[in-house]
């Protein structure tokens, strides 16, 4: 099997085998670099890189390196030895470059569930950074409130609010998974959470869900004056966005950040928000929800998993980009 288009047919077969929530068509970027390589038996496997930067100053900076050297292989019905070889290609088709010594990665995002390729993304030094995680929709429960905590919308006036709450939550993921804390951190975020505070969009109105327009649902937990968490949610239209590749077609509720203040942590604060958060997407029909998370976080992957998330799709780097080996 040598034709590329043969080995991404193959590759989705046996995907779909392996997960059936996976979107029928594997994603390839529209512009990158072939690569192809050799198993011992003779067969071919291929690929794509793709070279993303992010100029400082960009919000993809606080969950990205600047450089990003992203693989997509077509591996056909060889995960392992067919990974293996195709990232030595990769290796090699990068030492032809300058790649940065700082502040660089190489990345594979893959189906969480072929574990048959996870030995060779270990052995060429990729760990997992981050998940891409999805929930089925559930039928709707009751809030229970935690003691004299208060869930409500949040809206412009609690712009400090929640950007307190989101640095919170970033300065944290930075020493555990994939996120960068940036100099400019908390003017990116304030921006970011003054776009969806704008407005109080809804699926039924004419803020299209997942688009650039605002609203999206961001959720206050406080005693008193004093907040307490945040879920800071949104909406996407897998059939219209960049990044409906990695997820199945129709509307889906997704998960930003989740904070709560450390010394309030254990005490059922984040599990009311996710449940104001997950009746509001069951009420506009989402066909899920997704989120990412740390699988080297101590306490997020437990806690999303309780929540009905499992991973879909695993992220490997390699930080810098120079350490693939």
């Amino acid at each position: 099997m040598n034709n590329a288009q043969e080995l991404l047919e193959a590759q989705q077969k046996r995907f779909r085998r392996l997960d059936p929530v996976l979107p029928a068509a594997y994603p390839l970027p529209h512009h990158g670099e072939p690569i192809l390589a050799h198993l011992d038996s003779g067969e071919s496997v291929a690929g794509l890189s793709a070279h993303t930067h992010q100029p400082p100053g960009s919000l993809p900076s606080l969950w990205s390196t600047a450089d990003t050297y992203e693989l997509f292989p077509l591996l056909g019905e060889h995960p392992r030895a067919g990974m293996d070889v195709l990232l030595r290609s990769f290796g090699e088709q990068l030492a032809t470059g300058a790649i940065p010594e700082r502040d660089s990665a190489c990345l594979v995002t893959w189906p969480s569930r072929d574990v048959s390729a996870t030995r060779a993304l270990l052995d060429h030094g990729f760990v997992p950074l981050s998940c891409l995680a999805v929930r089925t929709p559930a039928p709707k429960v009751d809030t229970k409130l935690s003691g004299t905590v208060k869930m409500r919308r949040a809206g412009p006036p609690d712009l400090d609010r929640v950007v307190e709450l989101a640095l919170a939550e970033l300065e944290y993921a930075a020493l555990v998974g994939a996120s960068v804390l940036r100099p400019d951190a908390a003017g990116l975020k304030r921006s970011a959470a003054g776009v969806r505070l704008r407005t109080r969009s809804t699926p039924g109105n004419t803020d299209v869900p997942g688009s650039d327009a605002g609203g999206d649902p961001v959720w206050l937990a406080e005693r008193g004056e004093t907040p307490l968490g945040l879920a800071e949610c949104g909406w996407l239209d897998a059939d219209n966005h960049h990044s409906g590749h990695r997820l199945g077609n129709g509307l889906w509720g997704y998960v930003n950040c989740l904070s709560v203040r450390e010394e309030h942590r254990g005490t059922g604060i984040g599990r009311d928000l996710m449940t104001m958060a997950h009746n509001d997407f069951a009420a506009a029909g989402a066909v899920g929800s997704f989120l990412y998370y740390n699988p080297a976080n101590p306490v997020s992957p437990v806690f999303w998993h309780r929540q009905g998330y499992r991973p879909l799709w695993t992220i490997w780097e390699i930080r810098p980009a120079t350490a693939l080996r």
